[in-house]
């Protein structure tokens, strides 16, 4: 017979009291206008997977494919002379 072991530490690991810190979710609000533009792009693709795309859709992925870049640009630019915490870089 195996004794039974508790797996207190998976258990705990996503437990109701562990939220995220004010740092990340700083980071996390700095980093949205990225995740929507990457979301609207993935959208885009999305509609043309079971068919051959259309005039429309090529214009609308390559504008959606502008906006994600612009909204990469746009993060790198405002993170550009902050430092991380802890010398990391």
């Amino acid at each position: 017979m195996k004794p039974i072991v508790t797996v207190a530490d998976a258990v705990t690991a996503f437990a109701d009291w562990i939220e995220p810190t004010a740092a990340e979710l700083e980071a996390i609000e700095r980093e949205m206008p990225v995740i929507l533009a990457d979301v609207d792009l993935l959208d885009a693709e999305i509609m043309t997977l079971d068919r051959t795309p259309t005039e429309l859709d090529v214009r609308r992925i390559r504008r959606a494919r502008r906006r994600a870049l612009a909204a990469r640009v746009a993060l790198v630019n405002s993170t550009a002379g902050t430092t991380l915490p802890g010398g990391a870089a």
